[in-house]
């Protein structure tokens, strides 16, 4: 192939001699007609929500050997029509990420250092301390007012995730209330 022969299969050269300028086969090259996409491969596709903000941007995850491949947004959601964030676009970072932790660490009062916990040990610890905080700021008549009743406690409440739906959101309401708090948000309000 002499010098002539290389420049005319230039991509450059080929848009110019041809009446697509910049599109179809005379933007390609070998290489680049040899690309395929990340998800041909994949072996499913699952529907999902982006965790994070209170948008909830649909999302389309490809799996391949029940390994996430790629993340992209969903063309069908009414809510993003196929559109992500940066935050949104970068979901498979966060899944595959070094850092990511896979199991419960717990650290102790005053410690400097984190302990593997199971799923059953660390859940057991957060039900006793929301029982042993409720019977210890649980109010029930007003103090001013005895025959007014309160029963609320203001020792804890609850902060919900972006991704909740609306039936979620109300049982966490309910049962919230039922334990007493007063302090229930979710953080698509924020």
């Amino acid at each position: 192939m002499d010098l002539r022969d290389l420049v005319e299969n230039l991509p450059l050269a080929r848009q110019l001699r041809g009446d697509t300028l910049a599109l179809g086969p005379a933007a390609q090259s070998g290489p680049t007609a040899s690309l395929r996409p990340r998800t041909a491969t994949a072996d499913r596709v699952a529907k999902s929500v982006c965790p994070y903000c209170a948008v909830g941007c649909g999302q389309r995850v490809y799996v391949k050997d029940e390994r996430v491949i790629q993340i992209e947004g969903d063309p069908d959601s009414p809510i993003s029509r196929g559109r992500l964030c940066p935050k949104g676009s970068a979901s498979l970072q966060y899944v595959h990420s070094p850092m990511r932790e896979y199991g419960v660490l717990y650290r102790r009062p005053h410690g400097t250092d984190w302990e593997p916990l199971s799923l059953e040990q660390a859940m057991d610890m957060i039900a006793d301390r929301v029982i042993d905080t409720r019977a210890r700021t649980f109010v029930g008549p007003d103090p001013d007012e005895p025959e007014r009743k309160l029963n609320r406690t203001l020792g804890f409440g609850h902060l919900g995730g972006a991704t909740l739906d609306n039936e979620e959101n109300y049982l966490i309401k309910k049962g919230f209330s039922a334990l007493g708090a007063i302090q229930i948000e979710n953080q698509a309000r924020i």
